[in-house]
């Protein structure tokens, strides 16, 4: 990873507002800059140094990890006085990030001197990918779309919703992930109306749909997944419906390029399930960014004004959700390319069933 040119562009941003420094206290952040993955630890970002503050629980990991900082830790008591002592040479403004900072901790560390409170620097240098980081997202969706077959071939009816997420996880994780994303979503027949169905003990039955949304987490970078499969034999709704998503999909992969706004790429699938009479069941956005988090910008919205570039890795992601009789998504990563979308994601993506 790149750690030298992504604090060079972080300071260029910190010279131009009026801080003399970057307080980087969220954790996805931190690890962006300087390749820290601890679960405690902020970084001071000044325009010639960086400081890595953990605590003695990562003494071995931070020398093993961190690139591009010096690591402070305390011999005796806690990070809080070596961070506020480096904060008080400081002569100036010290910016922080104000969606990943309490009040309480804004009060104790700005309590002498004035803060200024900053939204997005390090997220929006994080928005384009690094090839490298394009690399790690792709092995994250392979792992995952390869423990999926392995999952489906021990579905049978009368399973649970639960019963089948924990088989799942189980291959994901013998296969390598070291993590889940978030939690893994399946829901059944009327349940998969529910967007974010999280998995019940709901039975799945014979002649239902199932929504299965899951990713995986591997050197620190998620995929993100939606299959939806059928218990039987499906009926002619049942694959009107699955066959509009499907089209809906494929319609706004098609319209991933460079310079397209974000909306513009909603509006490819909103269209396709309008004009299949389903567009009132489409309940969200077609799509999100993905990398060190799982949702990450861009955002894929019907008012987006961004313009998609070339190195964002996003999630393309129709469904359609029908009270009392099931819901159909289907989601694949979607790397931006100069010469449009490349799908990372291989899983194949016509109707299954069992």
């Amino acid at each position: 990873m790149n750690y030298p040119r992504r604090l060079r562009q972080l300071r260029q941003r910190l010279r131009r507002s009026n801080a003399v420094a970057l307080l980087v206290t969220h954790l996805p952040n931190v690890r962006y800059l300087c390749g820290f993955s601890g679960s405690a630890g902020v970084l001071l970002v000044t325009p010639e140094r960086s400081l890595l503050f953990t605590d003695n629980r990562y003494r071995e990991q931070s020398a093993q990890e961190v690139r591009e900082a010096e690591v402070v830790i305390p011999e005796t008591g806690g990070v809080r006085p070596l961070l506020l002592a480096e904060m008080a040479r400081l002569k100036g403004v010290i910016a922080f990030e104000a969606e990943h900072l309490s009040v309480a901790l804004q009060e104790e560390l700005f309590a002498r001197r004035r803060g200024l409170a900053v939204r997005g620097w390090v997220e929006r240098l994080r928005e384009r990918k690094e090839p490298e980081e394009v690399a790690a997202i792709r092995r994250a969706v392979r792992l995952a779309s390869r423990a999926f077959p392995r999952a489906v071939a021990h579905l049978r009816p009368g399973m649970s919703e639960r019963g089948f997420a924990a088989r799942l996880e189980y291959e994901l994780r013998a296969s390598g992930a070291e993590g889940l994303s978030f939690e893994t979503i399946v829901a059944s027949g009327w349940h998969g109306a529910h967007v974010h169905g999280r998995a019940s003990q709901k039975a799945i039955e014979k002649g239902e749909l199932v929504v299965i949304d899951y990713g995986v987490l591997l050197s620190g970078y998620v995929s993100d997944m939606t299959r939806t499969l059928h218990v039987g034999t499906p009926d002619r709704r049942t694959r009107a419906v699955y066959r509009a998503v499907l089209e809906a999909q494929l319609a706004a992969i098609a319209a991933v390029r460079p310079g397209v706004r974000c909306g513009e790429v909603d509006a490819a699938a909103r269209n396709v399930l309008a004009k299949a009479g389903l567009g009132q069941y489409f309940q969200h956005s077609t799509g999100h960014g993905v990398g060190l988090e799982i949702h990450e910008a861009p955002r894929i919205a019907a008012q987006a004004k961004e313009k998609l570039q070339a190195g964002q890795v996003i999630t393309i992601e129709p469904g359609v959700y029908i009270p009392g009789w099931g819901g159909v998504r289907i989601e694949d990563v979607v790397a931006v390319t100069e010469r449009g979308a490349e799908v990372l994601t291989p899983t194949p993506k016509r109707l299954l069933h069992i």
